[in-house]
Parts: structure tokens; C-alpha cells; sequence
């Protein structure tokens, strides 16, 4: 490398953006660390501080780390979406959201701050250049790819940003931050919603809403024919696929299958009624390529520990799309993200606006 790049990572405090930034030290980089601060005071002007954090006790990966206060950001970009979404009848993805909009948008704040060439995550994804297009490509570890929560990432973010762990497994990551003396090397991960306690987010709304669980208590659930076979709690404590905690009987399992946020109501059916096989996706952003003018033939999660399933994807209009899949997919909510593939390529991915049952076809 004739001249020294410079990079930002941001680190998180767990052992993949650690490793992350080690490894492009020793790749000769100059890194220096970026931790997003999103849950404390409310800052009105974000600066760069410097952090406490130590990623590495080697003396060859002494990396500074800075602080950065995205919280009031987040509470607004975030969280605020995150309520918006349960309050209308969808399941939110809080941790998608907030890498668009918080840890890419901090990271790029960082490079103009610090004048780098480059930020870099602990995603397990790769990127590459080919054919006048930047690529986004699934993390080589089946178990531990995370490219289904990148699709919101443009040709410009992408032209900026390294995923060193792209093509390792976990237990090589593990195996590096030893050797590398990182101090996380041990540290479990967390899957839970940073700021859901226990990950319990009825809870949450309830708390986090004045007067929430008062103002929707006591609606009707209703059966496939409409008959009311019961009373709940309140729809955004609800979510599609549902079926323990209804507090209804019946001689076969029940599932939730609709929220009905204009009445209140719940419905629920066999879960024969949660299969779909066609979707409408909005706010499509394309990845691997340019836009869609013809339907085209790709393959399509609609949650992160989704099966991909082959499926046609026709256009429909500005940003959105028809997606019908050769198998059906169960349990489809609104507010989840539809995300395509091509072979390990990220083509892109949208917000699901509409479930198509096949009950309804």
C-alpha cells in the first residue's frame, strides 16, 4: 500500500468489530475506532470524543477510539419508528433500520471528521466491484451472515465500506481476537433489541407509550368468520404467527393472521391461513442492479432466519414490486423486509406493504 489509507470502524465493544479493526490494521490501514453512542443524554450538537474503550492488550493494535452521540437520532429515526410500526399493525426491524440510518450514517460522519478514505463493520457480509456496479455478497459463514440486514445500503455507502470478516467463519474470528489479544474474545453476543429490556417488547410499548395499554384493551378476537370468540389485550401486543397467549380455545391450534388496528381486532385461523405466496415490497432499494424494468427470477427471505425460496419479482410501480414465490411462505408481516439474492449476490430488498394469502387467490 504506497499510500496509507485511512478507516473507520465502527466497534461495537463485541469481538466482530474488534477483529474487524485488527485486521485491517495489520493489513496496513490506518484505523482508527468509532463507538455509537445511541442511548444516552439527548446531545444537541454530536462531536467526536474519546472513548475509554481498549479493543486490543497487543501492542501492535493500539487502536484510538472515539465517541459518538447519535441518541437523540436514534430515539427519533429509531425508536420512533419502531412504535410508528407496532402502533399500525406491522412488525418493525429495528436493527435493519438502525444500520442505515444511525451506524452508517455515524460511520460517514466519522470519515469527514477524521478525514479517512473508507469506514468498515464486523458485518459477515463481502463487497466487491464488477461491471460498473458495487456488490454486496453473503458473509462465507452460512450460520452468521448478515447481508439480509444491509439491503438498504446504496451505491454510495457501498463504495465506501470494508466488511473484513466477509469470508471467515465465527470460530475463525474467535481464533483471531485470541491472537490478536482482544479483550472481547470471549464475550457473548447479544440478540436482543438494544433498548428492550429482557427483549420483552409488549412491555416495553406499554411502558414506553402513556396510556397505550388502557387505550387498546379489551378488542375482539375474531375467527375466519368473523365470529368473535374472545377478548385481548390491546393489537400491537400481537404479532402475525402468534399462537401462544391468545386465551381462546378451540379443537385445533389458532394462530394470529391479521391485525386489525382501525378496530382493534385480532384475527385468527388455522395455520393453513398463514401461508402466502405472493407479496408486494415498497421502497425497493436494488443493489445489484440499476432498477427493475422486466420481472426477473431470484430467490427471497422475508425475515432473517428465512429459508430462501425461489420467486419471480415483477415491477410495480416506482420502488415496489410483486413477489410471488414457487413454495409458500408462512406467517408474512407487514413492516419485515423482503430481501432478494442471486447466487450468495444481495440484489436488493423493500419493505412488505402487502401480504397476498392464499386463502385469498
Amino acid at each position: 500500500m504506497s499510500v496509507q489509507k485511512k478507516v473507520v470502524v465502527g466497534i461495537s465493544g463485541g469481538v466482530d468489530s474488534a477483529v474487524s479493526a485488527c485486521l485491517l490494521a495489520e493489513q496496513g490501514y490506518a484505523v482508527t475506532g468509532l463507538n455509537i453512542r445511541v442511548l444516552d443524554s439527548l446531545d444537541e450538537s454530536p462531536s467526536l470524543k474519546p472513548s475509554p474503550l481498549v479493543i486490543s492488550d497487543h501492542p501492535d493494535f493500539q487502536i484510538p477510539v472515539f465517541t459518538l452521540n447519535l441518541s437523540r437520532k436514534f430515539r427519533d429515526d429509531v425508536i420512533g419508528y419502531f412504535h410508528e410500526d407496532y402502533l399500525g399493525g406491522k412488525t418493525p426491524n429495528p436493527c435493519m433500520v438502525c444500520n442505515k440510518k444511525i451506524k452508517w450514517f455515524g460511520l460517514f460522519e466519522g470519515l469527514k471528521l477524521l478525514d479517512a478514505d473508507f469506514v468498515a463493520t464486523g458485518h459477515f457480509a463481502a463487497t466487491a466491484f464488477s461491471s460498473g456496479r458495487y456488490r454486496l455478497y453473503k458473509g462465507a459463514d452460512p450460520e452468521k451472515d448478515q447481508s439480509y440486514f444491509l439491503w438498504m445500503l446504496t451505491q454510495n455507502d457501498l463504495a465506501k465500506t470494508l466488511f473484513p470478516l466477509g469470508e471467515l467463519t465465527k470460530p475463525e474470528v474467535r481464533a483471531l481476537a485470541r491472537s490478536f489479544g482482544v479483550r472481547a474474545a470471549e464475550k457473548k453476543e447479544s440478540q436482543e433489541i438494544c433498548f428492550v429490556p429482557q427483549d420483552d417488547y409488549c412491555g416495553y410499548l406499554a411502558g414506553a407509550i402513556p396510556g397505550l395499554a388502557e387505550r387498546v384493551a379489551d378488542g375482539d378476537i375474531v375467527d375466519e368468520t368473523g365470529t368473535v370468540i374472545g377478548k385481548h389485550r390491546g393489537y400491537p401486543f400481537y404479532t402475525i404467527g402468534q399462537r401462544r397467549g391468545l386465551g381462546v380455545s378451540a379443537k385445533e391450534p389458532l394462530y394470529v393472521t391479521a391485525l386489525d388496528t382501525e378496530h382493534n381486532r385480532i384475527e385468527v385461523g388455522k395455520k393453513s391461513s398463514l401461508e402466502c405466496s405472493s407479496l408486494v415490497a415498497s421502497g425497493i432499494n436494488w443493489i445489484g442492479i440499476d432498477r427493475l424494468n422486466l420481472p426477473i427470477e431470484a430467490s427471497g427471505k422475508i425475515r432473517y432466519r428465512d429459508r430462501e425460496t425461489p420467486c419471480m419479482i415483477e415491477p410495480l410501480g416506482e420502488g415496489s414490486a410483486t413477489v410471488s414465490f414457487t413454495s409458500p411462505k408462512s406467517a408474512v408481516a407487514k413492516g419485515q423486509a423482503a430481501v432478494f439474492y442471486h447466487g450468495r449476490e444481495v440484489l436488493g430488498g423493500g419493505f412488505i406493504t402487502r401480504v397476498i394469502h392464499n386463502s385469498q387467490l
